[in-house]
């Protein structure tokens, strides 16, 4: 499952960024060493930048959609028990989740504003580039955050749960391979890699123990949805993976603080959740199964 589900993102999701690529590269030579030096980097095709967010976006969709079609007949499940072992979706952990970690993340964004407002630029887009860009971030991002949810947080992690008889292993395996997905991001090759996996293996970790408390991958998913939202629309930098026209730029990164201030914010996340949701099982986390 694992296997096919990342060669179907990698191929059939993949077919419409390659098609732009091959069409770009036919008329203009130079963009083929373009592209080898920084995949990620769709400037180079001269494609607006909410269509070049959509062909990023694409590649999940299809990840996604090949995991509904292969779980039955690969693994005799379905989606949802994948995603909380029952047969409904708990879209009020979904909301909620989100919500409150877009008001954690705007809160954050304040206060970098207030403390270092030389290190933001205003971009101001256009009403309608921003509208547009607003409306693909909320219908297609779910499903790239649903997709690596359903993949780590839902089906890695039970698997591994039933191998290992305990819930913590699971939730570590599942963070470090979480992490390692994202090694080929732009942020990687600019500050290093042992700079930056410790931020992607931490938000594995954030969205393994949301999981395991909630029992279920609802909250984890609508958490993991709503900063990658609140990233496309609110503030992006030149390193960043996903390039949109969003409403500031940051200039100058600063990768250890941001662990810091991502490792408080995980903890309050988790905190108020568990308050929200009243949950009381935290021993679970290092129980046997």
């Amino acid at each position: 499952m694992f296997v096919a589900v990342l060669v179907a993102s990698n191929t059939i999701g993949a077919l419409p960024l390659i098609i732009a690529y091959v069409v770009k590269a036919a008329s203009d030579l130079s963009v083929i060493s373009a592209i080898a030096d920084n995949p990620n980097d769709l400037s180079v095709l001269g494609l607006d930048t909410n269509l070049g967010l959509l062909l990023m976006l694409f590649p999940f969709i299809a990840g996604l959609a090949s995991f509904v079609l292969l779980v039955k007949p690969l693994n005799n499940r379905t989606l949802t028990i994948t995603v909380n072992g029952t047969s409904t979706f708990r879209w009020n952990r979904f909301f909620i989740s989100g919500l409150v970690w877009m008001l954690i993340s705007v809160i954050y964004l304040f206060i970098c504003l207030k403390i270092d407002p030389l290190n933001f630029t205003l971009n101001n887009p256009a009403a309608v580039t921003l509208i547009i860009l607003t409306l693909i971030s909320l219908i297609f991002i779910p499903f790239q955050a649903a997709f690596e949810e359903v993949l780590f947080r839902g089906y890695l992690m039970q698997g591994l749960a039933v191998l290992f008889r305990n819930r913590w292993l699971p939730v570590i395996i599942t963070s470090l391979l979480f992490g390692l997905m994202h090694a080929f991001n732009p942020e990687v090759k600019d500050f290093g890699f042992f700079t930056m996996m410790p931020q992607y293996i931490l938000f594995g970790l954030i969205f393994g123990i949301i999981t395991i408390l909630d029992d279920g991958i609802e909250a984890a998913m609508g958490v993991h949805t709503a900063n990658n939202i609140f990233l496309c629309i609110m503030v992006t930098h030149e390193s960043s993976a996903l390039q949109t026209s969003s409403i500031y730029e940051q200039h100058t990164i600063y990768p250890w603080s941001e662990f810091a201030a991502l490792l408080a914010s995980g903890i309050l996340i988790i905190l108020v959740l568990s308050i929200i949701f009243n949950w009381k099982n935290i021993p679970v986390l290092i129980g046997r199964i």
